[in-house]
């Protein structure tokens, strides 16, 4: 019997209308899976600890192309600010508005609607996954993280898998994700001795600690840039000492740094780096420095191939726009990915996400959904 097609702008506002704020899913995966149901995949749910994850495959033949995603979303902040009900998904004028529209909830919508279009031609000869998260705009420790590990013990094969993050600046089909950077958190404690500050000798100050070290760290030349990657960046977060008074030696200092790096650098190397300039800074200090380093994923990225021709092509033709194939941005869920598989990153254009009045024109989704159906069926003509 064959599938009916769906609109993956009515999916789009099924979707936006469940308020899906990290951690809550609020009945988002459950509406997905609904659907999922219908199109015949066989949904597992993932939950670890307060995230719902999703797990879909339609198939047990190879190939396997996979589409990731989240159905978690921001805080809409200042709801009265908002033109329109952030959770309402109304359509005005042609653009659909609601947090999620862009990120990334009409990605999702484009795919399942393309999935359907191409099954109501036919079976495809190979399988069909999708690997959901609602951690991806939190901490991501109970999420992709999590599925992924899991389905690598179980032996689960994915050949290729596409993340539906909104790529594009500003017009449809102008920027393909190939890479991403890496990113690493410095969590830095100086630890010295409260006093007066006419009598420094009975006192400990961290805060010449603090500065030498933030010094030293911010005058290092990471490196400049590394192919097809922009050069590694550090920033000073915050810094703080939570001293209201002029006449009191704080007892403690702390700071926040970020780097954001190139396939020059390592999460690993970048601690260890950390570590001896904190060493190095607190030497003849009678305090302590300390720092804790969180990495959140390494920088990759997936080398010209068939796969990412194939997406390329894609977006070409239905686009008509020349691309850039980037590794820019943030990080991603396909930090994770890339693990199990080859990873492209392609969605909708990102200028409003995380925004006041998020927004997306409806035509934009029905051209991803366009794109997407044709990725889709160019792969299982060539894998």
């Amino acid at each position: 019997m064959a599938m009916q097609s769906l609109d993956p702008v009515a999916l789009t506002q099924d979707l936006i209308r469940r308020p899906s704020v990290t951690p809550a899913d609020a009945g988002a995966m459950d509406t997905l899976q609904r659907t999922l149901d219908r199109l015949g995949f066989e949904c597992r749910r993932m939950k670890f600890g307060q995230i719902e994850n999703l797990y879909a495959r339609r198939g047990t033949a190879s190939p396997n192309l996979c589409f990731a995603g989240h159905t978690d979303v921001v805080p809409a902040g200042d709801r009265a600010a908002w033109r329109y009900d952030p959770f309402g998904a109304d359509v005005s004028d042609g653009i659909l508005h609601g947090r999620g529209a862009v990120d990334m909830k009409g990605g999702i919508a484009a795919w399942v609607a393309a999935v359907s279009r191409t099954l109501a031609q036919g079976e495809v000869p190979g399988s069909l996954s999708f690997l959901i998260t609602g951690d991806e705009e939190g901490e991501a420790v109970d999420g992709t993280v999590k599925v992924v590990e899991t389905l690598r013990a179980e032996g689960e094969i994915v050949d290729h898998c596409v993340v539906g993050e909104p790529t594009c600046t500003a017009i449809l089909g102008d920027m393909i994700k190939v890479g991403r950077r890496g990113s690493i958190n410095a969590y830095i404690e100086v630890q010295g001795k409260q006093g007066h500050v006419a009598y420094p000798h009975r006192a400990a100050n961290p805060m010449p600690v603090l500065l030498r070290l933030l010094n030293a760290l911010q005058m290092r030349h990471l490196d400049d840039g590394y192919e097809r990657f922009q050069p590694s960046n550090l920033e000073i977060t915050t810094v703080d000492v939570g001293n209201p008074t002029t006449n009191v030696i704080p007892a403690k200092a702390t700071a926040r740094v970020n780097v954001r790096f190139n396939p020059a650098q390592s999460g690993p190397a970048l601690a260890t780096w950390f570590q001896d300039e904190a060493a190095k800074a607190g030497e003849g200090f009678a305090g302590t420095v300390s720092v804790r380093t969180a990495i959140s994923g390494e920088a990759f990225l997936t080398e010209h191939s068939p796969f990412v021709e194939l997406v390329a092509s894609a977006v070409r033709t239905i686009t008509s726009q020349e691309h850039d194939l980037s590794t820019t941005g943030g990080i991603s869920d396909a930090r994770f990915i890339r693990s199990l598989c080859p990873v492209v990153e392609f969605g909708l254009v990102g200028a409003t996400m995380h925004a006041i009045d998020e927004r997306v024109p409806v035509t934009e989704i029905e051209q991803l959904t366009t794109v997407y159906q044709r990725i889709i069926e160019g792969y299982f003509a060539r894998f």
